[in-house]
């Protein structure tokens, strides 16, 4: 990120070629639409592609990953009752916070490079935290058990998670119609919320033109996710306990499909006026909001629990063939049918 903000975007005209360069190479014209096209504005701008790549892997996979991995060989059984709740509440802080930075600082910039320069630096600080912080907590853990203890940088011996093909992983979802309707449910919510956070965004971009004021508005829309999740975290367990499973595995698709029908139907109608546009993103952004507040809080415990009454085998062996399996195709696939729509109709709004 520092490398990005210090070096690359201030000198992307002479890294990047130019987008008529790319398309004189590839033969095509300045404004035809298709799949050559959209392929040229990647290449042309491919430094952005890759910082995009960078900071989702980043967020999801390297700093979650970390973390729990951590959390896990330095708290102990009795004790992660009482603090794993806890990360999850506080985890709830963090688009609260980002967002705020983002509202009141990083998009008051004078201009879009100005504004990734503050948040590349917020994001290199946290970074250096992490670090501090990490090296500090190993201080602590050994002052309070001076004697032999074991280290957390070396992974302690657990059972390997089985490391699956993408043809092994169908083929053994498979042989469960068990597993089969599990992965169901996570390709079926990854294709769900794909379709609707492109369009979406897509209605958002088009209502704010500005790159600064879509940055303003997505901070404060990352703000009520954080703080609707940390209030239906709590009420989503209470739900579960007393109206059981199938209510709480029920009430995401319901939430997602009961919003999604007027924010479509808004975009039916038509987004030429200003008022329509309006109530599209309006629809929109309840849909996005309440849909993933009550993934975190309802779809993901329900899923997990529908691990337990599995055997091990089946449950390691499942869990990892979903990841491989249901998570790609679920991620993937919504995009893959968006790039094929919008190479038909030339915009997803069409």
């Amino acid at each position: 990120f520092f490398l990005f903000d210090a070096f690359i975007y201030p000198n992307r005209a002479s890294i990047q070629p130019s987008i008529e360069s790319v398309q004189s190479l590839l033969g095509i014209d300045g404004g035809a639409p298709g799949l050559l096209s959209i392929f040229a504005n990647l290449v042309a701008n491919w430094t952005s592609a890759v910082f995009y790549i960078v900071a989702e892997v980043y967020s999801s996979a390297s700093i979650g990953i970390l973390f729990w991995t951590y959390a896990n060989d330095v708290v102990s059984v009795p004790q992660a009752e009482r603090f794993y709740p806890l990360f999850s509440q506080m985890s709830g802080l963090a688009p609260i916070v980002a967002g705020q930075f983002v509202v009141h600082y990083a998009s008051r910039a004078k201009d879009f490079g100005e504004s990734l320069h503050r948040i590349t630096q917020l994001v290199t600080l946290s970074g250096g935290m992490i670090c501090f912080f990490y090296w500090r907590s190993n201080l602590y853990i050994e002052s309070i058990d001076p004697g032999p203890r074991e280290d957390v940088s070396v992974p302690r011996p657990k059972k390997s998670k089985p490391k699956l093909t993408m043809i092994e992983s169908a083929r053994f979802l498979a042989s469960s119609e068990y597993l089969r309707l599990i992965s169901c449910l996570v390709v079926g919510y990854g294709l769900s919320i794909n379709f609707t956070d492109i369009v979406w965004k897509s209605t958002v971009k088009k209502q704010y033109p500005d790159p600064l004021d879509y940055q303003r508005f997505m901070g404060n829309f990352s703000t009520a996710v954080g703080a609707s999740t940390m209030v239906v975290i709590v009420l989503g367990v209470h739900l579960i306990r007393i109206m059981g499973w199938r209510a709480g595995a029920l009430a995401t698709p319901i939430v997602m499909g009961v919003l999604a029908a007027p924010f479509f139907g808004s975009i039916l109608a038509g987004l030429d006026s200003p008022r329509t546009l309006k109530i599209a993103v309006t629809c929109g952004t309840i849909q996005t909001l309440l849909s993933r507040t009550a993934k975190y809080a309802l779809f993901d415990p329900t899923t997990q629990m529908a691990y337990i009454p599995l055997d091990e085998d089946s449950k390691v062996k499942g869990k990892a063939a979903i990841e491989v399996l249901g998570s790609r195709i679920g991620k993937s696939g919504g995009s893959f049918v968006q790039q094929g729509l919008v190479l038909l109709f030339g915009s997803i709004i069409n």
